[in-house]
């Protein structure tokens, strides 16, 4: 089939004009994309709020034991001076998540080792709800 170069360039020109229109009236977002979007970007700041304050706590507790550590370790502690001494920090922190008992201090070859191992669920809505697991670590050497 012949088709000629005049035929071509009136037919580019549609093709690109039509392009270029549909590209305007395509730009943006939608009433209903923009209320999705914004659904879940406030769904997203909500659990952000829900979780942090049980971050925070978490980071209280790793940061008890690791001054635990640091005023034990080469000290020759006793299980009985490490849990007042960890006691006295989660009043003066006011942690409630987890008690001194929940604490284990397993006697370690050279050393104890502590483990505060816990879960905190945080009901969101209706019946649906976050667990967060944590789990802290520190070895004391004698």
């Amino acid at each position: 089939m012949f088709v000629s170069n005049n035929y071509r360039q009136k037919y580019h020109f549609r093709r690109s004009t039509l392009i270029g229109r549909s590209q305007f009236l395509q730009a943006g977002v939608t009433t209903l994309g923009s209320l999705i979007l914004i659904t879940f970007l406030g769904l997203f700041t909500f659990e952000a709020i829900l979780l942090t304050p049980t971050y925070l706590n978490y980071m209280k507790v790793a940061r008890i034991l690791d001054s635990v550590e640091k005023e034990f370790d080469s000290d020759d502690p006793t299980r009985r001076r490490i849990r007042k001494s960890i006691s006295e920090r989660f009043d003066v922190e006011n942690i409630s998540v987890i008690t001194v008992k929940d604490i284990k201090i397993v006697a370690d070859n050279g050393g104890f080792q502590l483990e505060a191992v816990y879960d905190h669920t945080i009901p969101v809505i209706g019946n649906v709800s976050f667990t967060v697991h944590f789990d802290k670590k520190v070895l004391l050497r004698r």
